[in-house]
C-alpha cells in the first residue's frame, strides 16, 4: 500500500478546518479533502498536545468538555477586552460564556458554605412542607366531595326532574 505524504500546509489548513469557528467534523473533512480519518485524528490529537484548542465533531461552545473551557479561561485570562473580542471572533465564541466557564471555574473551587443554621433551616421548611401537604389533602377531600354531590345532582333532575321545593 503506498503512503501518501501531505505538505505541512495541507497538514495546517486542515487543522485550521477542525479548530474554532468553523469545528468541522473529521468526517466531513475526510469527505472534502480525500485525506483518511485516521491521519486527521493523528493530526488533531497532535494539535491539542501542542495546547490549541481542538474542539472536534463539530460541537457547539455549549457541549465542550469542561477541560477545553477550562483551556480557554486559562488562556483568556491575562487578555484585556480588546484582545478578548479578537480571541472570541477567532474562536468562534461569545466573551459572555467565557465569563461564565470562568465563574463555575471559581465556584468549582469555592469551600462549602457551613452554617448552624442550615438544618434549623430544613427543619422549618420540610415542617411547613408537611403542613402544606396535610392542607392540600384536605382540599382535595373536600374537592372530590363536593364533585361528587354535583354528578348527583344533575343524576337526580335527569331521573326525577327539577323538582319543587317541597
Amino acid at each position: 500500500m503506498k503512503q501518501v505524504r501531505y505538505t505541512t500546509e495541507q497538514r495546517e489548513w486542515a487543522i485550521q478546518q477542525m479548530m474554532p469557528p468553523l469545528n468541522r467534523a473529521v468526517v466531513e473533512l475526510a469527505k472534502v479533502t480525500g485525506i483518511t480519518t485516521v491521519t486527521l485524528r493523528v493530526w488533531q490529537k497532535a494539535a491539542r498536545a501542542e495546547g490549541r484548542i481542538m474542539l472536534g465533531d463539530g460541537k457547539q461552545s455549549d457541549q465542550w468538555s469542561s477541560t477545553n473551557k477550562f483551556r480557554i479561561v486559562l488562556e483568556t485570562a491575562p487578555l484585556s477586552e480588546i484582545e478578548l473580542s479578537v480571541y472570541c471572533r477567532t474562536k468562534g465564541i461569545y466573551p459572555e460564556q467565557i465569563a461564565q466557564w470562568r465563574l463555575a471555574c471559581e465556584q468549582a473551587n469555592a469551600p462549602a458554605v457551613k452554617s448552624t443554621t442550615i438544618p434549623q433551616a430544613d427543619a422549618e421548611q420540610s415542617q411547613r412542607i408537611r403542613e402544606l401537604e396535610r392542607s392540600l389533602k384536605k382540599k382535595e377531600a373536600a374537592l372530590a366531595e363536593a364533585a361528587a354531590l354535583l354528578a348527583l345532582e344533575k343524576k337526580a333532575e335527569a331521573i326525577w326532574g327539577k323538582g319543587k321545593a317541597e
